[in-house]
């Protein structure tokens, strides 16, 4: 008879319609290649929906395949069940087309062979379900140009040639919800259904969840989703009579522990590691020190975990697994640290630690946490050419040294600014995540902020450094260490003043200053005496900031310090800005030729920067727009401060030449940038020169409602903006307003 082996078709698919179409057309297709077989490839991982897509296509095909529908059952990741050997499946096949068992041969060639023949006339469709690599699949395919195949795998069985590959993602969050409601006969969700999340989007979780609601007519879709959320193995709940989301997981992990391929055994360590460290993404310098191996090895088995669907590679060298993927890791470890005593062939057993010792129970914690500390290292000498503030984070505090014999190592620097915080951008979420989740209390967290900070500093990444910031100072106050606690202070200050916040930033600043004299660091004092005069200038405290700069142009002459120096001298030309905008000029080209003679770009920009104020403040905007357009042309184009500093002065140089068209351009990049950071006092910033532009233009309404969110932007500063944002809205309360100046 003709084979009619297909599967019911599944009573509540869900969504897919694009896949579905591009499918149908890839199968029917009598184009290019049409003398073979239309072969297509359905992958990704466990519980996506892969077997339930190509049974659905397959059933809307019969009428395209005459002669019938093969349907074999693989069993590549079936619970409790090995995978079928190709003989199996080719004898499995040869019966359903007529042959006699004693007729089917027994060499797997001469099987595959016959196989071929018989389809070769027909116009056949096979569905070959839950592959498990691409030897299980290919003597299982036909040559003749009628048949077409859907294969369904967690592997995209690259291995496999002339077919066309379909991986499919979890559900959008409306088919989670049309599918929710289709299996539980729930009405009301819909895709902000906190159910929708828990599930991962993924449709095995979400028949399990419907599955249970359908049951228990009593049970709430709420109070399922509080009980998902609540509890700690949220995969116990996603398992209702044969269905599992844990098992279909473990059938995978399960057959990289028993294999006898030294990719798989490390890619199945490699899962437990990802699971005890639970970072937002994994690369392969740090897995490999996780593993204890060197990195074409550890991305050998990355790459196994991403070809059995246990990983995705989100950007290049970059891994992530899925949600349920995540909490499944994460079991694995915890059972692992419960009850697992490593035997002598463990690999666990070689993982060197960060220092080159052995290890028999190595912490993953310390592993990341020490190699982050060398990572960001290498970005100081990068990020700081020269001086002694780029030797102060390269080094370890009297107290560190004691502790751990490593705080103080050297470090390969990065070949360049750009390359350093390339690094930092990939890595900040995973070093946040990693001292919140895992190292809260650790003494080597101070050390690793401190090198992490002129990456943060620079990049303008606030959120991050007021977390790790604020860490860094509670465990420097719990270890007793006076240093590390003043540099806490400092960088805490550091993120203040980059908030607008002068008065909060003076205050850490001066209790960093009293243990900086207390422990006699002259270039620790040096450097807060420089940030001191940079406060009271912007408070305008005048008297006090020069007297805190003199001093530290003193002690920055007497370290040596070209560095210091620099930037004593950038802070008086501020100073005098107020009083002698030409005397202000002469202190930044002092700082500038410094800059030259060090060449340090940072030094560079921010001279022609603060010249290009000057100039600005001597009614001076073409001369002004050369500086800020050269501090652009000079810069490394990574730090924010000066950057945002930079283009804030270069709309107001544009504004006063009545170059509007570029002012706003300007300003809108300036914006956006700001926004990303979440920088609300740049922000504040742009928004108010955003409303000058606006009134030039006549617009006044747009004007009054940037005003407006400026003046709630900087809401909390020390801006002086903040008076001129009122009078300009008072404007609104008291009469017109006219263009002026």
């Amino acid at each position: 008879p003709r084979p009619a082996q297909l599967p019911p078709a599944p009573l509540c698919f869900t969504g897919r319609a694009e896949t579905i179409g591009s499918l149908r057309a890839t199968l029917v297709s009598t184009g290019a290649g049409a003398g073979h077989p239309r072969v297509a490839v359905v992958s990704g991982m466990a519980g996506v929906g892969k077997s339930a897509l190509g049974v659905q296509v397959a059933h809307g095909l019969r009428a395209e395949f005459p002669d019938g529908q093969l349907y074999v059952r693989l069993h590549g990741a079936t619970p409790g069940v090995p995978p079928l050997t190709v003989g199996q499946a080719l004898a499995a096949l040869l019966r359903d087309l007529g042959v006699e068992p004693r007729g089917v041969p027994e060499h797997p060639d001469a099987a595959s062979a016959l196989l071929r023949s018989l389809l070769a006339p027909t116009r056949t469709l096979l569905v070959l379900d839950d592959a498990v690599n691409a030897a299980q699949v290919r003597p299982l395919l036909p040559a003749g140009p009628g048949c077409a195949v859907i294969v369904t795998s967690r592997s995209p069985l690259t291995a496999l040639d002339g077919v066309t590959r379909f991986p499919l993602v979890p559900l959008s969050d409306e088919e989670s919800a049309e599918l929710l409601r289709a299996v539980s006969g729930r009405d009301g969700l819909d895709g902000t259904h906190p159910l929708v999340g828990l599930t991962g989007r993924l449709p095995l979780a979400l028949r399990i969840v419907a599955a249970r609601l359908a049951a228990r007519q009593v049970l709430t879709p709420d109070a399922l989703a509080g009980q998902l959320a609540a509890s700690d193995g949220r995969l116990y709940h996603l398992e209702y009579d044969d269905l599992s989301v844990r098992r279909s997981l473990a059938v995978a992990l399960d057959a990289l522990r028993a294999s006898d391929r030294e990719a798989d055994r490390d890619a199945a360590l490699a899962l437990r590691r990802i699971g005890a460290l639970d970072l937002p993404t994994y690369g392969v310098p740090l897995l490999a020190r996780l593993l204890g191996t060197g990195e074409r090895r550890t991305e050998a088995a990355l790459d196994r975990l991403v070809d059995v669907a246990l990983l995705d590679e989100t950007a290049y060298g970059r891994y992530a697994p899925h949600d349920l993927v995540r909490d499944f890791a994460r079991e694995v470890a915890r059972e692992a640290a419960e009850g697992e005593a490593p035997g002598p062939t463990d690999p666990e057993l070689t993982a060197s630690g960060p220092t080159g010792s052995s290890s028999t129970n190595p912490d993953p914690t310390d592993i990341a946490l020490h190699w982050y500390i060398a990572s960001a290292r290498r970005c100081v000498p990068a990020l700081i050419p020269s001086g002694a503030d780029r030797d102060n984070r390269l080094g370890a505090t009297p107290a560190e040294s004691e502790r751990s014999g490593d705080t103080g190592s050297e470090a390969v620097p990065f070949a360049s600014a750009a390359e350093a915080v390339a690094w930092g951008d990939r890595e900040v979420a995973n070093v946040v995540a990693l001292v919140e989740g895992h190292a809260a209390a650790s003494p080597l967290v101070p050390v690793l902020v401190r090198a992490l900070f002129p990456y943060l500093q620079r990049r303008g990444r606030l959120r991050e450094l007021s977390v790790l910031g604020r860490r860094a100072l509670k465990v420097a106050r719990l270890l007793g260490d006076d240093a590390a606690e003043a540099i806490a202070l400092s960088d805490l200050a550091g993120l203040y003043f980059m908030q607008g916040q002068a008065g909060k930033a003076l205050v850490l600043t001066d209790q960093a200053l009293a243990r900086w004299r207390g422990l006699g660091v002259v270039s620790r004092i040096q450097r807060c005496l420089n940030n001191r005069g940079l406060l009271l200038e912007s408070l305008g405290r005048y008297v006090e900031c020069e007297l805190a700069l003199r001093e530290s142009l003193e002690l920055a002459r007497e370290l040596g310090d070209l560095d210091g120096e620099a930037v004593a001298y950038s802070n008086l030309g501020n100073l005098y800005e107020h009083s002698d905008p030409r005397a202000a000029i002469e202190w930044h080209e002092r700082s500038l030729a410094l800059g030259e003679t060090m060449g340090d770009s940072r030094v560079r920009e921010s001279g022609h920067c603060n010249i290009g104020y000057a100039h600005l403040t001597l009614g001076e905007p073409a001369r002004a727009l050369e500086h800020f357009d050269r501090a652009l042309s000079v810069s490394d184009g990574v730090d924010w401060q000066s950057g945002s500093q930079t283009r804030l002065g270069l709309v107001r140089a544009l504004r006063g030449l009545d170059r509007t068209e570029r002012a706003a351009r300007e300003c809108a990049l300036l914006l956006a940038r700001a926004e990303l950071r979440a920088d609300r006092y740049t922000a504040g910033l742009a928004r108010h020169q955003q409303g000058l532009l606006y009134r030039s233009a006549g617009r006044t309404d747009e004007a009054y409602e940037q005003w407006e969110l400026a003046l709630d932007d900087l809401d909390g500063t020390d801006s002086t903006v903040t008076d001129e944002l009122r009078e300009l809205l008072l404007i609104r309360l008291n009469g017109p307003l006219t263009q002026g100046s």
